[in-house]
């Protein structure tokens, strides 16, 4: 039963030393890029908006090219 605690205790502080070395990078990393990769809300509304009226004004032509498309034939 010894030598299992002694396992255990060696295997423990390798985990621990193991996850305080990768906090320490982690914390490392956000210090060198605080952005972190995050998209804000502002860019996320900006791109629908931006998808939105780009499929709204295809949609506009394909209408008007439907609409007219026995008068355009002849340009």
């Amino acid at each position: 039963m010894k030598y299992t605690s002694d396992r255990l205790h060696r295997t423990l502080s390798r985990t621990a030393g193991w996850i305080s070395t990768r906090i320490e990078e982690g914390r490392q990393e956000r210090a060198r890029r605080p952005d972190g990769g995050d998209i804000s809300i502002t860019t996320v509304i900006i791109w629908v908006a931006a998808v939105t009226g780009a499929v709204l004004i295809a949609g506009t032509i394909a209408i008007v090219v439907a609409k007219y498309n026995s008068k355009l034939s002849g340009l």
